[in-house]
């Protein structure tokens, strides 16, 4: 109640009579003759009926007087809603209503005022059952999931209608914050779903939102990019206090209504069970709801799992079979041969199979196997499932070479903080090859590179490229393959050479794109102006997701096109290609459940290179069909490096003579 208002009664002197005095559910007015405190929130005296009346202190209140003082503290007086006819004052609305004075707003135009309290109430209570039953992945967001029964918000109904007053109010704008924190992890979910096929992980994916932003800024602009954090900040902190206030507006109200908020509980309770038990659905989706529950739960685990992650890994890291091998007997199948390990960046199963990017890219890959053909090469190809989906190569390129798999970004920070071998590190440790890597996607400095044991590491600031961007990827693939020919492969007198390529015009959001030029025509990049200018529109294309498949299956087709015609022109009789995607580009392409497998092929010239891998049962061209072997991408260092080094020797014969 207000202090005007209690001042206005004071004044007066008037006692309630019978019939204009306070409602059953009301706070209690004050009388000429009765004992008040001076602290309103320490309650006040009430007349309960003309049969008896009674004083009582605070701590022989009853639950209903609880009840009256909160609505008090909080400013609330339904009684004077009920004696408005005897002019004291009046409030209006069914949640916390504030005593006005004659001449404000609310008294003016009580109607408007009632309405707008009402719909606020409406709006906190939508609010509260929409962040109770969201999902956290927009495959599930459909009109079913809006009609279960949380049983979350059950639980904090009767929890709040037990406590006393304060610590009510304590409560609810705990729970509120909490549902709020909730629902900003379900946006999380939503998104890394949608990018990366997995859930926000709260202990590891921190570092992600840097190359979250790179995306925005390359897909929308620097200045679309500041406005989206700047707007998701905003989004967050507003989500975080409107679900707060929520909580304590509807509070207020199930106490002041607390005989019937107590009916429906028990009510929604009992349905609850019994859908549980009956295992009641609509839409293929579970009545009765502990989502959120299950949700927490996860993340526990998930919190729990990743914590521990790190002596898990350690483990792993400290078994190499290869650790102790002599270095004149590493790679020895391959000792002379020009070595390019070369990732494309998204090419995943999708593009080979998926119908709507398929029959393209299938006849790219039958064209590249032909052409290679004649050109004298021949390739094997199969199945490599990655560790991740959507985005994170570097997680992938480092399972591919470092035999372990690389899921998150401790165990990445870890590895490269170790001496385990890797591939590319094999290839060095037997100073039969000069290693080196080409990094397009580098811009800055990367001290984890030494890791990887490249003799030298090109980026793109060391490639000579000074032509446009193409959305993400600062250098084109095939400006990329023909700087590796300039400044390495092409060199007279050298020495046989290991390559880590890595191409990555094929990197999300896929506008605008490069085109396929004569090598000759490439110059330091500049005749791409024109083709950048005419490009299509990033933030266009990924709005589309019809037009975003086609243009990913363009860039695959581009990279491959870029590859094959590189060995076709630079390749020689020591050269042995081996390509692989990274992972899958993101679910907005693919669909759901689309897995992590990628295409891996081996392309030689000299036929004993592939006949060493001819137990592999992989199948012959660059296309691997659906039959073909689906290996763990962390299990092909091991495999490689076996089928590579020395080999057995036969079992004698028959005949001494054949040995």
């Amino acid at each position: 109640m207000s202090l005007f208002t209690r001042s206005l009664r004071l004044h007066t002197g008037k006692a309630p009579t019978e019939e204009g005095g306070p409602a059953p559910d009301g706070p209690p007015e004050r009388t000429p003759g009765g004992t008040a405190t001076d602290n309103p929130d320490k309650g006040e005296t009430k007349n309960e009926s003309d049969a008896h009346k009674a004083e009582a202190s605070e701590a022989e209140a009853s639950e209903a007087e609880a009840s009256e003082a909160q609505a008090n503290e909080a400013g609330t007086d339904k009684a004077e809603a009920n004696g408005a006819e005897t002019g004291e004052a009046r409030t209006y609305g069914d949640g916390p209503n504030e005593a006005v004075a004659g001449g404000g707003w609310r008294e003016e135009h009580p109607a408007a005022a009632q309405a707008v309290a009402r719909v606020t109430t409406v709006c906190a209570a939508v609010l509260v059952l929409l962040a109770l039953l969201l999902p956290n992945d927009l495959a599930r967001l459909t009109p079913g999931a809006f009609v279960r029964i949380p049983v979350e918000g059950l639980l904090g109904a009767a929890l709040l209608l037990m406590l006393a007053p304060k610590a009510r109010r304590v409560v609810a704008v705990a729970v509120g914050a909490g549902l709020g924190l909730l629902t900003i992890l379900k946006f999380l979910d939503m998104g890394f779903y949608s990018v990366l096929d997995r859930p926000f992980d709260l202990v590891l994916d921190w570092i992600l939102f840097d190359d979250a932003q790179a995306f925005l800024r390359d897909s929308v602009g620097p200045a679309g990019a500041i406005g989206a954090v700047i707007g998701a900040a905003v989004l967050a902190l507003a989500l975080l206090v409107l679900t707060a206030l929520a909580i304590v507006r509807l509070s207020s109200l199930m106490v002041r209504h607390r005989v019937r908020a107590t009916r429906i509980t028990l009510v929604l309770g009992t349905a609850w069970i019994t859908c549980a038990a009956l295992g009641v659905q609509i839409a293929d989706v579970r009545v009765a709801s502990r989502s959120n529950i299950q949700l927490m739960e996860n993340r526990a685990h998930q919190v729990r799992a990743g914590l521990r992650d790190e002596r898990v890994f350690a483990k792993e890291a400290a078994v190499d079979a290869f650790d102790d091998t002599p270095a004149d007997q590493l790679l020895t199948g391959l000792r002379g041969k020009d070595v390019l390990i070369t990732f494309i960046e998204s090419y995943g199963r999708s593009a080979v199979e998926d119908p709507g990017m398929a029959p393209q890219v299938d006849a790219v890959l039958a064209d590249g196997t032909e052409r290679l053909r004649k050109a004298g090469y021949s390739s094997r190809s199969a199945w490599l499932t990655s560790p991740v989906a959507g985005a994170g190569s570097w997680l992938a390129h480092s399972t591919f070479l470092s035999g372990l798999w690389i899921k998150n970004q401790q165990r990445y920070r870890n590895l490269t903080s170790t001496d385990r071998m890797t591939l590319t590190s094999a290839f060095r440790r037997t100073k039969a090859w000069r290693t080196v890597g080409i990094v397009p996607g580098v811009t800055r400095a990367w001290p984890e590179g030494k890791f990887f044991g490249l003799d030298h590491i090109y980026d793109s600031r060391q490639l000579g490229y000074k032509g446009p961007k193409f959305s993400w990827s600062p250098v084109p693939d095939q400006f990329s393959l023909s700087a590796f020919e300039r400044l390495e492969h092409g060199e007279p007198g050298r020495k046989p050479m290991m390559a880590e390529i890595i191409l990555t015009s094929s990197h999300g959001p896929w506008a605008p794109l490069p085109k396929m030029l004569g090598w000759d025509e490439l110059g330091d990049g500049t005749v791409y102006d024109p083709i950048e200018k005419a490009g299509k529109d990033p933030k266009e294309v990924w709005q589309d997701v019809p037009q975003l498949r086609t243009e990913y299956r363009r860039s695959i087709e581009y990279s491959l096109n870029n590859l094959i015609s590189y060995v076709e022109k630079y390749g020689t009789k020591d050269t042995v290609l081996v390509f692989l995607g990274d992972h899958q580009p993101s679910p907005r392409v693919t669909g759901e459940a689309a897995g992590r497998d990628v295409p891996v092929t081996i392309v030689a010239h000299d036929k004993d290179v592939l006949d060493r891998i001819s137990g592999w049962g992989w199948e012959d061209g660059l296309k691997p069909g659906r039959k073909a072997p689906v290996w763990r991408m962390d299990t092909f260092r091991d495999r490689f490096l076996t089928a590579y080094g020395p080999q057995p020797r036969s079992a004698p014969s028959a005949s001494p003579s054949k040995r």
